[in-house]
């Protein structure tokens, strides 16, 4: 349960209709193993005990008063397993019966959740049998000579992990008009366990998954799902113990159809906690608590981990979302230029990643204002470092792409500037280098001046979480479309316009440009290819993007973010190398932030964002001492482990 996760798991036993003896004994069968392979939060289906399709032998006392000796006997052999179970089963409170999730821990019962929303349509006949939890008068239900709470509301919350807080949702109450599983969650639930016994039909899995994907989502919860399964009476319907967990808007684990047994995963609590401080929707309503106590020990992670968060997974999905983000910058830019009266734009082409994704965007600017593309003044400044490749490349993109195209070499002019301010041009330091990106900044801007035009800016989210960007150079412009894509995402979406463009000379320049490795190209070229390699200096784009999106998407800290790591990247990087990077992220992150504070308007495109008006406010002189000494925390472990 370290970092917030939690194993659990969503059961569908084999069940005989009405024989609860031999359904308990099922039941009981898999809360064992559910605990011998590490759950802790365990949820079984709707009235699991009796079976959901018992019809009118709900009435009968002998069902009702078997029902509740299962309930007896789950809850005695709840005593030497560490975890809570949920299972579902009919009972009688105040002469009336109740389809009810019972909350089992320790050898308690700790509640009984009437189900409030009766379904009465697709074959289902509920309110024959039911009466609904929001008419229950009573407060406690004695049950083994014991007093157990009634909670039509209530939220079961474990007493050594705050982030851990269970609601209980009954089948059918998920496609509520309300679903009980908001409300929960307003009251503060991080885990929604839904009961159910749902009948399977074309696409209605898809359904159940995709509605319970979308309440995850909106409630910033997990979602457990435990559906009836083999063994219901197929006599008009049919079952098909369908398990599956969501988390967030993400579908983590689901079991195989007309299955059973036992689907598992892991849900991060501290990330859901990270949600609901961030958004303003969760009010902490109050409601009934009912705490129970788990072990704290270490959880296994066995969830897939992304290494490219910031990538669509599937191809057909990844092309329609570079189409998007595609769009979403041309309008910004659209809007800004209508705005200023501006038919010019200016732009530094360099021939690498950045300038490629910034010109692309221009040019759909311009066709979507209507303008001829020859607007779009395209500047190469060749320098020091530039080499013919990403000059050449440079070139040939300004021509397929129609933009008018100007040299104008930073040489002279440069060489110039190190005499003025006495400078040593064979001294390659800090000066040496901003010199240069300062240069074409000033030129873009004079351009831009002369042509009453504006200049687009070209640097991306990862440059800026890592600073690295030459202040009041290549990290200013007049509007930047790319200041919310962190470089992986640059690549796919330089690849995705390549692929789908229809320009074969365009298509095969695009594609040496996602060949050539990334570099600022300030300083000598050796051999005539690029000396001076971006990731050699401050790391790999893919670790980077990584580390930015699980620190301000997910608010995680460094040690939590190296154990994901590295089950992401196994097998690409080690241990040491993973660390080193993740050192050198936190370290600039936060000496950066005064580079950031002063960024120039941009589109926010994804769910990460470090401008400081609409996406990451943070003081520019922020201590780091508390993510550094996490970092030297973790160096020093793996030093020992190394000995």
């Amino acid at each position: 349960m370290k970092h917030g996760f939690v194993k659990v798991a969503a059961a569908a036993p084999r069940v005989k209709v009405a024989d609860a003896a031999f359904n308990t004994d099922r039941i009981c069968e898999l809360m064992e193993e559910a605990f011998r392979a590490g759950a802790k939060i365990t949820v079984f289906p709707e009235l699991c005990i009796t079976g959901y399709t018992c019809q009118d032998l709900f009435f009968q006392d002998a069902l009702l008063a078997a029902a509740l000796d299962g309930l007896v006997r789950i809850r005695d052999a709840s005593s030497d397993l560490d975890g809570i179970f949920f299972v579902g089963l009919p009972i009688e409170i105040g002469q009336k019966l109740y389809d009810a999730a019972a909350a089992v821990s320790a050898g308690r019962i700790l509640g009984i959740v009437p189900k409030t929303y009766i379904s009465d349509c697709g074959g289902s006949s509920e309110s024959r049998y039911f009466a609904s939890g929001a008419d229950a008068e009573a407060l406690y239900a004695e049950i083994g000579g014991e007093p157990v709470p009634v909670l039509a509301r209530g939220v079961f919350r474990c007493a050594q992990m705050p982030s851990l807080a269970i609601g209980a949702e009954i089948g059918s109450e998920m496609w509520a008009l309300q679903p009980t599983s908001e409300e929960l969650s307003v009251m503060g639930a991080t885990v929604i366990a839904n009961l159910s016994a749902t009948y399977e039909g074309v696409g209605r899995r898809n359904s159940r998954e995709e509605t319970a994907r979308g309440i995850s989502r909106r409630c910033s919860c997990a979602y457990v799902h435990a559906g009836a399964g083999p063994g219901e009476s197929t006599q008009d319907l049919v079952f098909g113990g369908h398990c599956f967990i969501a988390e967030n808007g993400s579908l983590l684990a689901v079991s195989e159809p007309f299955s059973e047994g036992i689907t598992y995963t892991e849900i991060d609590t501290e990330t859901l906690a990270f949600e609901r401080r961030r958004l303003s929707g969760f009010f902490g309503a109050q409601c009934d608590q009912v705490a129970f106590d788990l072990a704290l020990e270490d959880t296994e992670i066995t969830r897939y981990i992304d290494p490219a968060p910031f990538v669509p997974d599937e191809s057909e999905e990844r092309s329609s979302r570079c189409a998007e983000i595609l769009a979403i910058q041309a309008a910004g830019l659209k809007k800004r230029m209508e705005h200023i009266n501006c038919g010019t734009a200016v732009i530094g082409v360099s021939g690498g990643l950045d300038s490629t994704l910034a010109l692309v965007v221009t040019a759909k600017t311009f066709d979507m204002l209507g303008l001829g593309r020859e607007g779009i003044i395209a500047v190469t400044m060749p320098g020091f470092g530039t080499t013919d490749r990403t000059y050449d490349n440079a070139v040939r993109l300004i021509e397929r792409l129609g933009a008018t195209f100007r040299e104008i070499s930073i040489k002279d002019s440069v060489t110039v500037h190190f005499a003025d301010i006495g400078h040593d041009p064979g001294v390659h330091d800090a000066a040496y280098e901003n010199a240069q990106a300062r240069e074409r900044t000033q030129i873009l801007m004079d351009v831009a001046n002369m042509e009453n035009g504006l200049v687009v800016g070209t640097g991306d989210l990862s440059e800026l979480a890592l600073g690295w960007a030459t202040y009041n150079g290549d990290h200013m412009s007049m509007y930047d479309v790319n200041g919310s894509i962190p470089k992986t995402l640059v690549r796919h979406l330089v690849r995705s316009y390549a692929d789908t463009c229809g320009d074969e000379a365009l298509k095969a320049t695009l594609y040496d440009v996602l060949d050539t490795p990334v570099s600022p190209e300030l300083l000598p070229p050796e051999d005539g290819k690029i000396s001076q390699k971006t990731e050699e200096l401050v790391g790999p784009y893919e670790l980077h993007d990584f580390f930015i999106y699980h620190m301000l998407r997910r608010g995680e800290g460094p040690s939590k973010i190296f154990r994901l790591a590295k089950i992401a990247f196994a097998g690409a990087y080690d241990d040491r190398t993973i660390l080193k990077w993740l050192g050198t992220f936190c370290r600039r992150f936060f000496s950066q932030q005064f580079k950031r504070s002063c960024l120039p308007d941009g589109p926010k495109v994804g769910s990460v964002d470090v401008s400081p008006r609409g996406g990451l406010r943070m003081p520019s002189d922020a201590c780091s001492a508390v993510w550094m000494d996490e970092v030297k925390a973790l160096e020093a472990k793996l030093s020992s482990s190394d000995k």
